[in-house]
């Protein structure tokens, strides 16, 4: 391979892995506060959809990410309220909230099927970009890819380096313990659920307005569901999320070239290659990790309801 094609293929990678690490990330958040949201479909796919209307009503794509952003945080504001107010079931509620999300974002999105945009502006720095090999990889992206590491670093060292992620983390822990100390535990994990939301939004806007600049209903194929199982994958660690997100990447782009070549293989077996992917490598971790029991949250997925 030329330093070209590898430049092409790493380029193409991570695009793939983009989305997955915006929506991943942000639910690492929410479930590291005791909230486990299974809606990231949804509000990915609505961030998808609104992400894509905004952009087409404005001409701005800026407006488009922010309106996508802001799509997933208002769903998930629904779910904050049902779960972290209300005390309903947290699963009940997430599968209730992607099929929400999936409604919502056909009817939002009638008006624009068929329609194309130009695609997210690319940065270009003149020598820099055109440096063969590493040029257009590091040099050449748009902000949606340079936004992923980014939030990747800030997550980390809010969560393990800040008062308030040690406050997020140990809620996740024990929500009774800290409610006894005086920690505002709903407000917490409701300020946690909004964050989640809204990088899902953001990670669905991604797809309509750089990976694929059109809208198409149910266009997020399955990648919520791909970002909570990388939670797992990464044991809850924001820079495993990210190799996860990668691995992931590169499957789907292995499928690609796979059919590219003509192997014979039936096209479905093919598109379900980075989905098996996935599971492989979840079925592998947990027979490699050690014994000593689960390292998620301990609270994760319990309803708190204070008592004075």
């Amino acid at each position: 391979m030329t330093l070209d094609v590898v430049q092409m293929v790493l380029v193409t990678v991570l695009a793939a892995a983009t989305p997955l690490i915006l929506a991943a990330v942000g639910e690492l958040v929410a479930e590291r506060a005791g909230v486990l949201n299974l809606g990231v479909e949804g509000m990915m796919v609505l961030g998808a959809a609104a992400g894509f209307a905004v952009a087409m009503r404005t001409g701005s794509t800026s407006l488009g990410a922010l309106g996508g952003a802001a799509a997933g945080l208002l769903l998930s504001a629904v779910f904050g309220v049902l779960t972290v107010g209300l005390a309903a079931n947290q699963v009940a509620s997430g599968l209730a909230l992607t099929i929400l999300g999936l409604g919502v974002s056909g009817l939002v999105g009638t008006p624009y099927v068929g329609m194309k945009r130009d695609p997210a502006p690319h940065l270009h720095l003149p020598v820099l970009s055109d440096l063969p090999g590493v040029g257009r990889l590091l040099f050449g992206q748009d902000a949606f890819v340079y936004a992923a590491p980014l939030l990747v670093a800030g997550v980390t060292w809010f969560l393990w380096r800040t008062r308030l992620g040690l406050t997020v983390r140990a809620i996740g822990d024990d929500h009774t313990a800290t409610h006894a100390l005086g920690l505002p535990v709903r407000k917490v994990r409701f300020l946690a659920v909004l964050f989640g939301g809204a990088c899902a939004g953001l990670g669905g806007a991604y797809l309509s307005l750089a990976y694929t600049p059109f809208w198409s209903p149910g266009m997020t194929a399955g990648r919520g569901w791909i970002a909570l199982a990388l939670v797992v994958f990464a044991s809850w660690r924001p820079l495993r999320v990210a190799a996860g997100a990668l691995l992931f990447g590169g499957a789907t782009v292995l499928q690609l070239h796979a059919q590219a070549a003509g192997l014979g293989l039936p096209g479905q077996a093919l598109s379900a290659l980075p989905y098996v992917a996935t599971i492989l490598a979840l079925v592998l971790l947990s027979l490699g990790r050690r014994q000593g029991g689960s390292l998620a949250p301990a609270a994760l997925g319990r309803d708190f309801i204070p008592h004075r």
